[in-house]
This record gives C-alpha cells, sequence and structure tokens, in this order.
C-alpha cells in the first residue's frame, strides 16, 4: 500500500518516497463513475536517481530497464484497487529484472540413461522392421 515501503526482494526495498504516483480518468464504459473519478493509476520509478538500490541492483535493473519503469493499472473500478495492483506488477517487474539465472553445471549422462536411450532405439527400430513388407527374393 502507498505509506509502506515496497518490498522487491529480500535485499531490495524501496521506500514510499521513491515512487511517483499520478491518477487520471479510467476512460471508456462506465457511466457517471468513470467519467468522475480518477481510478487510473500509473506508478513511475526512476532507477537511476534512487537511493535504496545498491550498485549492482541498479547496474541490473538500468541494463535491463532503463533508468525509469513505469506501471499502469486500470481495470478496477476502484482507485485503491488499481494502487495495489500497480505495486504488484511493479513488485513483478523489478523481481524478475533482478533475478540471476544460475548458471547450468554441465553433467555426463548416467550408465543407467545411457542404457535406457539405447535399448529405446533398439526397440524403435524393431518396431519400424516390424511394418516393413516381406522381401521376396529369399
Amino acid at each position: 500500500m502507498p505509506g509502506q515501503p515496497l518490498r522487491v526482494t529480500r535485499s531490495c526495498v524501496i521506500p514510499p518516497d521513491e515512487l511517483e504516483w499520478r491518477f487520471t480518468g479510467s476512460g471508456g464504459p462506465g457511466g457517471q463513475h468513470a467519467n468522475t473519478s480518477n481510478t487510473r493509476v500509473e506508478l513511475v520509478f526512476d532507477i537511476e536517481a534512487s537511493e535504496s538500490l545498491g550498485p549492482r541492483q541498479r547496474a541490473r535493473l538500468l541494463e535491463r530497464l532503463g533508468s525509469r519503469t513505469r506501471v499502469v493499472a486500470s481495470e478496477r473500478r476502484s482507485q485503491l484497487q488499481n494502487r495495489e495492483l500497480a505495486l504488484e506488477r511493479l513488485r513483478d517487474r523489478l523481481a524478475n529484472a533482478l533475478h540471476i539465472e544460475p548458471a547450468r553445471v554441465a553433467t555426463r549422462p548416467s550408465r543407467a540413461s545411457q542404457r535406457a536411450r539405447v535399448e529405446q532405439k533398439r526397440r524403435q527400430g524393431e518396431r519400424k522392421r516390424a511394418r516393413r513388407a516381406p522381401r521376396i527374393d529369399e
């Protein structure tokens, strides 16, 4: 919620004063409620100016998202629900950008898996041989 820090990961927490909120009319159908309520929420986070990010986190976010990232939520009729939705989207976007894929460690196939592969190939070959028409020249 606004006013509480946004916890992205265990080591990344963004204070609420680093988030920039904008509220506008949602547009689309909805009658008087849509025309008079500013329910559309736009949430902007300035990665470059953030003091809560460490140098490696900042570098990774700048590389993957750019200097500012923006999310918009206008699906719900309530501004409060759209705020929560925008915070969730920002959290997901930042968490995905900060995620580091572990390096793959190359391993050799086990003996059992090699035997199983060869056995499967042998069975497949037998199945295909059984489909062939018998040879007449014998």
